[in-house]
């Protein structure tokens, strides 16, 4: 049984994010899911939901083969001490979610020769619609790299990527989402200033957003080709684009990514005391 189950560890919003991801794409089913939290009365919606849930790590460790730590990095520490020893090198293979959380730490706090692969997705696992990065070790032996790959394959598309590579992962996909976000929210009111309701605008925006990153990641296409395919001379296109260039559009959103970025690594070497 312990094959086919997976322990979330951290049942808070990316934890249960995933799970429900998990399930609503038919990766598993919900029983074969046990989500931890350190209080049991936040537990009830998930078990209403048929997910088995515990307070206690190191029983859902035992009574999986995935476990996926997904606290907060104050918690980790914690987390880790209370279920390292139930860990099995043979059968588990160990993903953590924590940022600014190295594997070398991570294997340094279970003192077990667990496979241990770190992912950086962000908030559409609960659509499956994720961007995670991966990264692990060169002694990870495959089943462990792909039973990693193909979990949050369901739950939208991965990258293998070099450790190092994980705190601008930060800025570009997890904070990512929200740059989107506020991109559409600017584009839905500029529909409500040349005369949307506000609920239209939204969905008109959202929904275009949606089409330009599905036709950049279908055809495999930079963005310029695409753009240059809908703009016209004299057009209102490049009218619009030419506009919000002027205004600070793509040297603004590189400056934030850049930002977050940076601000990622002041807080990964605070962290570790660099």
């Amino acid at each position: 049984m312990a094959q086919n189950r997976i322990a979330v560890i951290g049942g808070g919003n990316l934890g249960t994010a995933i799970a429900r991801g998990l399930v609503a794409a038919a990766f598993c089913p919900p029983e074969a899911i046990i989500v931890t939290r350190r209080g049991d009365r936040s537990l009830a919606p998930l078990r209403a939901e048929g997910f088995r849930a515990s307070t206690d790590n190191a029983i859902a460790v035992g009574e999986a083969s995935v476990v996926v730590v997904a606290v907060r990095p104050a918690h980790v520490d914690e987390a880790l001490v209370s279920l390292a020893a139930a860990l099995d090198p043979a059968r588990h293979v160990l993903i953590s979610t924590v940022t600014n959380v190295r594997i070398a730490q991570i294997a340094a706090r279970i003192a077990r020769p667990v496979p241990i692969v770190r992912a950086m997705p962000n908030i559409g696992v609960s659509v499956s619609e994720s961007m995670t990065c991966l990264a692990c070790g060169t002694d990870v032996p495959a089943p462990a790299r792909d039973a990693a790959e193909r979990l949050f394959s369901a739950l939208g598309r991965t990258l293998f990527i070099e450790e190092e590579q994980m705190t601008p992962a930060t800025a570009l996909c997890a904070c990512g989402i929200a740059f989107f976000l506020r991109a559409i929210r600017a584009a839905s009111q500029g529909g409500v200033q040349v005369g949307f309701h506000a609920d239209e605008a939204i969905r008109l925006a959202a929904q275009t957003a949606k089409g330009a990153a599905e036709l950049i990641l279908a055809h495999d296409a930079h963005p310029e080709t695409l753009i240059d395919s809908v703009t016209t001379p004299l057009g209102v296109t490049i009218a619009g684009l030419n506009e919000m260039e002027h205004q600070g559009f793509s040297s603004a959103l590189i400056r934030g990514i850049v930002v977050s970025a940076e601000k990622a690594e002041r807080l990964y070497r605070a962290s570790n005391g660099e």
